[in-house]
C-alpha cells in the first residue's frame, strides 16, 4: 500500500517515528509481511537513539514472552523519558509482584523529572491557547 511505501521512505530518511511505526507493521503483519525479528531489530535502533515508544514496545514484547525483569528494565527507561504509558506498565508490574516499589518509585521520580523538564512559561502559554481555541 502506498501508506506504507511513505513511512518506509521517512524511515529511510531517518525519521524515528516512522521507523518505530514501521516495526509495529511488521510485528503485527499490516501491509506488509509479518517479520517479527525484523520489528525488534528496528525498535532497538530506535530506542538506542531515545524514542520512547520504541523502548516502550520492547518491553512489551519481553514481557508478551515472560521476560518480565528485561521488560521492567525498557519500561524503567522510557518512564524516564517521560512516557506515561511505560510508568503505568511499572506499576501493573509492581502490583503483580515482578517489579520491586523501590523501582516503581524511581520510574515515577525520572517520569515527574522528566514532564518538569518539558515545562516552560512559552509551553504553557501555547497549551492555554490551544485550549481556548477549542
Amino acid at each position: 500500500p502506498r501508506a506504507v511505501q511513505l513511512w518506509i521512505e521517512m524511515a529511510r530518511l531517518g525519521d524515528m517515528d516512522a521507523q518505530s511505526r514501521i516495526g509495529f507493521l511488521y510485528f503485527k503483519g499490516e501491509g506488509v509481511e509479518k517479520d517479527v525479528a525484523r520489528a525488534i531489530r528496528l525498535w532497538q535502533h530506535t530506542a538506542i537513539q531515545g524514542h520512547p515508544q520504541s523502548r516502550h514496545a520492547l518491553g512489551a514484547h519481553e514481557d508478551d514472552i515472560g521476560n518480565h525483569g528485561l521488560a521492567v528494565q525498557h519500561w524503567m527507561i522510557s518512564a524516564k523519558m517521560g512516557l506515561e504509558l511505560s510508568l503505568i506498565e511499572i506499576k501493573l508490574m509492581f502490583m503483580k509482584g515482578h517489579a520491586t516499589k523501590a523501582q516503581y518509585t524511581d520510574a515515577l521520580r525520572g517520569y515527574q523529572t522528566a514532564l518538569e523538564e518539558t515545562k516552560s512559561p512559552q509551553r504553557e502559554e501555547a497549551v492555554a491557547i490551544l485550549d481556548k481555541s477549542h
